[in-house]
């Protein structure tokens, strides 16, 4: 199982369930299987530009 987590540049990544979220990452709010981590993240994250170079 995995979370997905986001940054302060809203760039997101998964992070697997039972370790501690590195410093600057916080959760998404999803959580499940590796794929399913993933497919969430295509369908949310259009604009992979970080946050600042938007």
């Amino acid at each position: 199982m995995y979370h997905v987590v986001i940054n302060d540049e809203e760039q997101y990544s998964i992070w697997p369930d039972g370790r501690p979220v590195p410093e600057g990452w916080r959760t998404a709010g999803f959580s499940g299987a590796r794929e399913e981590c993933l497919a969430h993240i295509d369908d949310v994250w259009t604009d992979m530009r970080p946050r600042s170079a938007r």
